[in-house]
């Protein structure tokens, strides 16, 4: 049929892509308007085979071969179909399983039923070279498209480019339409504004038999220092403890029984992390324990919109997941007095709502690689959204009539 197909190997675009624009191929390196991209292609192969497209199949790997918040975005895409290979770790490096077989496959049956007179491949994996071959054999033109390699030389297999009826480059201009290099900050999202308790939770003395045990701890360890065991006929040294307080030390402040020093009233841990001593009391307060979740708030029109939203709009970073459930949250809530109560709870979030808030983190990939455990540092850029949100909404919200 006279019509084009366009197979990406999305390892391989993506990844020659941050080679080229960011001097490395981690894709964590770039940021990629998928529309902008899926567009592109779309238009090129048509006018590059003169041939309507059919459609676009990209494949492209996952962990558990659970589609990540890029795939959810591509596959509602028009005339886009996802195809996922996994995504498994060996040696402390990601590596694609199943994917070349998974276009070799589609390549060939789509030659064989005649479904498309050209076909695009955007890949350079040899592998595919008897799928290529197939399909030239079924009368399938095949035209092979390369990313501008970053130091100029090939990136393709040389059987695939010798076997391929047309070969395209796209080069740099063609890619920056749609992939740019992200700015290296250091940071993973802006640290919240300085609250004066933990000003005097940092400047908290400890109590006198913290210090002491701390103190004896350390002058134990000086005289029966423990030997360095031998590494390639070398002693690596042991770091000399430097009197930094244990959880044990801080467990302290709490112990029965008479305290020689106690630290001040307002010196009191309320931190929703596992970092730290974390003074929790026993059960929620009657304020926290009020406050509606999202889900009490959401209608079933708006969990539709939502869902369309994340697929569609959100991107999965940890700061932005954080900004969007906070600003779901304070529009549908009818008392704006909760806001209020929030405010005075900071750091901590309730656990009602934070625990909800990390759920809805997790459907954005974010316990993918890790375990099923959301990271730290994503876990500490999650909560930071969430409150610089809640931070700017309350500040432009309107004063309550009478006030």
């Amino acid at each position: 049929m006279d019509r084009c197909i366009v197979l990406v190997d999305a390892g391989y675009l993506l990844g020659a892509a941050a080679s080229l624009l960011a001097g490395e191929p981690s894709r964590s390196r770039i940021t990629v308007d998928h529309t902008a991209l899926v567009q592109g292609l779309r238009e090129r192969a048509e006018s590059e085979t003169q041939r309507p497209l059919l459609r676009i199949y990209w494949f492209d790997g996952a962990p558990d071969r659970v589609p990540q918040p890029e795939h959810r975005r591509l596959r509602v895409m028009p005339r886009v179909t996802v195809r996922l290979g996994a995504l498994t770790r060996s040696d402390g490096r990601w590596a694609q399983k199943g994917v070349d077989a998974a276009m070799h496959a589609e390549l060939t049956e789509l030659a064989r039923n005649r479904a498309c007179s050209d076909i695009v491949l955007v890949t350079g994996d040899g592998d595919l070279l008897p799928g290529m071959m197939s399909a030239k054999e079924h009368g399938v033109a095949v035209h092979l498209w390369a990313v501008q390699a970053a130091d100029g030389d090939y990136n393709q297999s040389e059987d695939l480019v010798a076997e391929a009826d047309e070969r395209r480059v796209l080069d740099r201009t063609w890619i920056t339409k749609a992939v740019r290099a992200k700015e290296l900050t250091g940071v993973c999202a802006p640290p919240p504004a300085p609250r004066p308790e933990i000003a005097a939770i940092l400047s908290a003395p400890l109590p006198e038999s913290a210090l002491a045990a701390t103190a004896e701890r350390s002058a134990e360890e000086r005289q029966n220092p423990v030997p360095a065991a031998p590494r390639n006929g070398t002693e690596e040294r042991v770091p000399v403890a430097k009197g930094v307080p244990t959880p044990k030390d801080l467990a302290a402040l709490r112990a029965p029984g008479p305290q020689p020093a106690q630290p001040p009233t307002t010196a009191t841990l309320r931190w929703s992390s596992d970092k730290g001593w974390v003074d929790r009391p026993a059960g929620e307060s009657a304020e926290a324990a009020s406050m509606p979740t999202l889900a009490q708030l959401t209608t079933a029109e708006q969990r539709w919109a939502d869902r369309e939203e994340d697929i569609t709009t959100v991107g999965g970073d940890p700061y932005e997941v954080g900004q969007v459930f906070a600003r779901r949250w304070k529009e549908r809530l009818g008392d704006h007095g909760h806001l209020q109560k929030l405010s005075g709870m900071y750091p901590r979030i309730p656990h009602r709502i934070d625990g909800e808030l990390l759920r809805y983190a997790a459907r954005f990939g974010l316990l993918a690689h890790k375990d099923d455990q959301i990271d730290e540092h994503d876990r500490y850029a999650i909560r930071a959204g969430f409150w610089r949100e809640v931070d700017v909404r309350t500040e432009t919200e309107p004063a309550p009539a009478g006030e």
